[in-house]
């Protein structure tokens, strides 16, 4: 689990500094707002209501986001935030701000996590996927249909090479009452974990997505030490063979 450290006090005070930073010269457009490595509060926008807060027993405790599927029914996560059996109550809420739920609370159903996490929690196999369905309503009436249909979905793809372009970061630390983004460049740890320098990162914002310029989450924030021993420095899987599998399986018999 991403760990809070002294780093994020001051993590905190850049926040607020630039929070109205919108565009500038190192970030393209694509890319995400803001120059490399900086965090701002996230503005609420078609984009950043893709990713959401997971909740249990109606506190937050980890990031997700909706992926393209079949079924549009599909969350990316990392596995040790859905390797939570004592929770059976688990909700993601798309676009969660203010304490307020805009698109509505969606119930977490089917989980899938890989047989590495499975069989022995490896840290190269923090990735997870679940299955949600419409359960309470938001402060608009409620969902309706499914969740892809409501806020749209980014695609989940694997075998890009680590750094091949610069990655966008949305997250929901616990002591903040909006989410967060950064963008920036990642870099290997290893051959199966990626790391990436956003200041900010603190507890609650494992699971968030890895965004490219192409709209493809290629990481989750996790693996190596939970996601990162430090607000500063994140991690995630690098998504290969087994995330790929892992994917597909959660894909099949779509649509339900």
């Amino acid at each position: 689990m991403k760990r809070t450290s002294r780093s994020a006090l001051h993590a905190a005070a850049v926040l607020f500094a630039v929070a109205s930073v919108t565009s500038a010269s190192g970030a393209a457009a694509d890319d995400g707002a803001g120059p490399f490595g900086v965090t701002t509060v996230a503005a609420a926008t078609v984009r950043t209501a893709r990713v959401g807060a997971l909740l249990a027993g109606g506190r937050r405790f980890c990031t997700a986001s909706v992926v393209h599927s079949p079924g549009h029914d599909l969350v990316v996560t990392a596995a040790h935030c859905l390797d939570r059996t004592g929770d059976a109550d688990i909700e993601f809420a798309p676009g969660y701000r203010d304490g307020k739920a805009p698109y509505g609370a969606w119930r977490v159903g089917r989980r899938f996590l890989p047989e590495g996490w499975v069989h022995g929690r490896d840290e190269d196999s923090d990735v997870a996927f679940a299955v949600v369905a419409a359960e309470r309503g938001g402060n608009r009436g409620g969902p309706e249909g499914r969740v892809e249909d409501v806020v749209g979905g980014n695609r989940f793809v694997a075998g890009m090479a680590t750094g091949a372009t610069a990655v966008t970061l949305t997250g929901y630390p616990n002591a903040r009452p909006t989410p967060i983004i950064c963008t920036d460049k990642p870099t290997p740890r290893s051959r199966l974990q990626q790391r990436v320098e956003c200041p900010g990162f603190s507890g609650g914002t494992s699971g968030s997505p890895w965004v490219n310029g192409d709209g493809e989450v290629v990481g989750v924030l996790g693996g190596h030490d939970g996601g990162g021993a430090t607000a500063d420095v994140s991690f995630s899987v690098v998504f290969g063979v087994e995330a790929a599998g892992l994917y597909r399986e959660a894909t099949q018999g779509a649509p339900r």
